[in-house]
This record gives structure tokens, C-alpha cells and sequence, in this order.
């Protein structure tokens, strides 16, 4: 049956779903391409990637406090611009974190299981079955997983920082080299580690189930993103400081190339299970927000309506989050998408730079924050799209293609003759 989510969650609560989003996969995988993009340069990458995050976390949280319903940016794209607006936000959130979670399965199971790939993506359709299966029977429970896995993966972070620190092998020398430093690789770097910072959107795509969000997501918001910039910050200087631009831009494994770069290899296990303990978190708070955003569109058949259920008793789209983890699940058992950054950044950023836009409209009575922001949000956003690998860009334009086609060529049938 369809209905409405419960009201159950509190500040605290909202911080640690977004924080379970950004202190993920990201933290430990999102430097490396990074580097490669732009050597030292990263660190201004991160800045500026942490400003337009900033720009677009202000928009979110105003919007939010308006619009205190399921579905984030596709809701606000639809109110304040317009239905195609609003699908094209939600479109680009579903389907780029539909490939996200299936990147933090894989992530998972890649830290976790040395074995052969069949053990891999066994162990990956299993983390998301199980994940999957605890959102189902409520966001409380949700929250309190998230948080256990965010203290936990926050714990191997601090002591791989303290180790590197006390190791004696890391050195200021790394950062000296910013020779092959150009504006266009900062700003690709930018994108890609905008990848990291996304995640605060899932408190607003949980606007339904928050306590007071008038009050509560406009704190919340800036509170988490402003957390998740700092452990970044120091995770990435550290990183560099032990190992420099060149050994994490060739390391599908940066934190790993660091400690062992250091001199303290032995940090790698803590290295390996602080990964799957954030990207673990990460998955399931993904699969919260993602199943919030279909249930969204699915009321106003931008999805099958299908999706729209509520459970009765748990009271959470448990339509929406299985046919979400059916199709999590079959990815992970065919497809590689370890290298799924770029393609994310790609729908990521579409679909804050349609929260820019619609909180730019916003009267004067609705604002917290100055409107200037928003156009800077909005620009940024473009820039860093038009930056991003050119096979991510490929594939994002491909993407949006196959889903405005698609709902026009719904709407067409909708609207044509009827017979008898």
C-alpha cells in the first residue's frame, strides 16, 4: 500500500547518514585518480571540490526546509522549474547511485576477499542482500548500523593517520613537486573528488522521516559536510605527505601505497578493514536515499507506481529498495564498476546543479543563505562536468539520453488517442 514515512529521526541522526555517505569508499579509493589527475595539485582540487559541495549543500538544506518530503532535488527540480527539471535531477540521482552502491559492494569485496572473482561478487551480492534487508525493516535501525560503521571506519582512519605521522618516512619533500600542476587537471581532480562529498544528500532524499526539518536539515547539512571535509583534508595530506603525487596516482589501493610507503605496513589490515567497514556504511546509506528518490517519482509516475508502496509496519518504500537491490545485486554479478568515479561525478553534479537553479528562485522569505551562492553552485558544477574523463562524460551523456527519451516516448503513449 502507499502512505507516508514516519518522522523519526533527530540531528543527530541526519549527521550520521550523511557522514555514513561521505566517510565511504570515497576516503579510500577517490585519491588515487585524483593524483593522477593533477599530482599535488589534488589538494586545490579538494578545496575547490569542497567549496561547490559547500555551495550546493546550502542549497539542498534551504530547499529541504520548504519541501520537507522524500526525493531531494527531483522534488525541488519539479516544484520550482518544472516537471522535466525535476525528472532529469531524479534520473541522473537513481541511476548514477544505482552504480555507486554496486561500486561500494565491489569495493567491499575486493578489501575483504582476496580469493578469486566469483568469491568477490558472491560476497558482494551478499553484502548488499543483507543491507538491503535491515533498511527494510526500518530507518532506526538503519541509523544505528550507520553509526557503529561510521565510529568504527572513522577509528581505522585516526590510527593509519597516526601511524604515517609516527612512522619517521613521511616527508614535506612530496609536496614540493607542482610542476605538471595545470588549472584543467585541478578541476578534473575536483570532480572526481567531489565524488566523495555527494553524500549529504541523503538527508535531504530523507526529508519525510526527519523530526522539525525546518529546523533540523538546514543544521544538519552544512554540519556533516563540514566534517567530512576536514577527515579528507587530513586523510589527503597525509596520504601525499607519505607517498607522494606519482605512487598514489598509479594505486588502485592509496591509503595501502601509504602506509606501506611509510614504513608501516603493518597498518595494512587496518587499512583493508577500515574500507569495508566505510564502504559498508556508505552502501547503506545509499540504499536509503536512492529507494527515498524512487519512491518519490514513482507517486508522480515517473516510475512505475509500483515503487510507491509503503510498508505498514515498518513504514519504509520496501517496493522501491528491493527492486533497487535486484538490480544492485545483478550489477555487481556481471559488471566491473570499480572505476564507476567519473560516471557518478557525472549524474552527481547534473543533479546539483539543478538544486542550484531551483534554490536560485527561491523568494527572499525562504532564504538563508545569499543568492549568489546558488549561481556560483550552478556554474561550478557545469565546470567541473565539462572536466571530468572524457569516457565518463560519454557515458553520463548516454544516460540522460536513454532517460529524457524515455519518459517522453511514456508521456507520448499516455497522452495519445484512446480506443472503445
Amino acid at each position: 500500500m502507499s502512505g507516508t514515512l514516519a518522522r523519526r529521526l533527530g540531528t543527530r541522526d541526519a549527521v550520521v547518514i550523511g557522514l555514513g555517505s561521505m566517510i565511504g569508499a570515497g576516503v579510500f579509493a577517490a585519491f588515487g585518480p585524483a593524483a593522477r589527475a593533477a599530482g599535488n595539485g589534488l589538494l586545490i582540487g579538494l578545496v575547490l571540490a569542497a567549496f561547490i559541495a559547500y555551495c550546493n549543500a546550502t542549497a539542498s538544506a534551504q530547499l529541504a526546509a520548504v519541501h520537507p518530503t522524500s526525493g531531494g532535488t527531483y522534488v525541488y527540480g519539479r516544484e520550482r522549474l518544472g516537471h522535466w527539471w525535476g525528472f532529469t535531477a531524479g534520473w541522473g540521482f537513481v541511476v548514477g547511485k544505482t552504480a555507486s552502491c554496486a561500486a561500494m559492494a565491489l569495493t567491499v569485496a575486493t578489501y575483504a576477499i582476496p580469493g578469486p572473482w566469483w568469491a568477490q561478487r558472491a560476497f558482494a551480492v551478499a553484502c548488499v542482500t543483507g543491507l538491503a534487508a535491515l533498511n527494510y525493516r526500518g530507518v532506526t535501525r538503519t541509523v544505528l548500523m550507520t553509526r557503529v560503521l561510521v565510529a568504527t571506519s572513522l577509528t581505522a582512519l585516526a590510527v593509519v593517520v597516526g601511524g604515517i605521522v609516527v612512522g619517521g618516512q613521511a616527508t614535506v619533500t612530496h609536496l614540493g613537486d607542482w610542476r605538471h600542476v595545470g588549472a584543467y587537471g585541478v578541476l578534473q581532480s575536483a570532480g572526481l573528488l567531489f565524488f566523495a562529498f555527494a553524500g549529504f544528500a541523503r538527508i535531504a532524499t530523507m526529508g519525510e522521516e526527519v523530526r522539525d526539518p525546518a529546523h533540523t536539515i538546514p543544521r544538519a547539512i552544512p554540519l556533516a559536510l563540514f566534517l567530512a571535509v576536514a577527515v579528507y583534508a587530513v586523510v589527503g595530506v597525509t596520504a601525499l605527505l607519505a607517498a607522494g603525487p606519482a605512487r598514489l596516482a598509479v594505486s588502485s589501493a592509496p591509503l595501502v601505497t601509504a602506509v606501506e610507503a611509510a614504513g608501516v605496513g603493518y597498518l595494512t589490515p587496518v587499512v583493508r578493514a577500515g574500507a569495508v567497514l566505510a564502504s559498508l556504511g556508505a552502501l547503506l546509506a545509499l540504499i536509503a536515499g536512492i529507494g527515498r528518490t524512487g519512491l518519490a517519482m514513482a507517486r508522480n509516475r515517473d516510475l512505475p507506481t509500483w515503487l510507491a508502496a509503503v510498508h505498514p509496519r515498518f513504514q519504509v518504500p520496501h517496493h522501491a529498495e528491493i527492486a533497487l537491490a535486484v538490480v544492485v545485486c545483478a550489477l555487481v554479478a556481471t559488471v566491473d564498476l570499480r572505476g564507476v568515479i567519473g560516471f557518478s561525478s557525472f549524474g552527481v553534479l547534473v543533479y546539483y546543479a539543478i538544486a542550484n537553479a531551483s534554490a536560485f528562485t527561491q523568494p527572499a522569505a525562504e532564504r538563508r543563505w545569499p543568492r549568489w551562492l546558488n549561481a556560483v553552485g550552478v556554474a561550478g558544477c557545469l565546470t567541473l562536468v565539462s572536466t571530468l574523463p572524457g569516457q565518463s562524460v560519454l557515458a553520463g551523456i548516454l544516460m540522460f539520453t536513454i532517460g529524457l527519451a524515455g519518459r517522453a516516448a511514456v508521456l507520448a503513449v499516455r497522452s495519445g488517442p484512446r480506443l472503445g
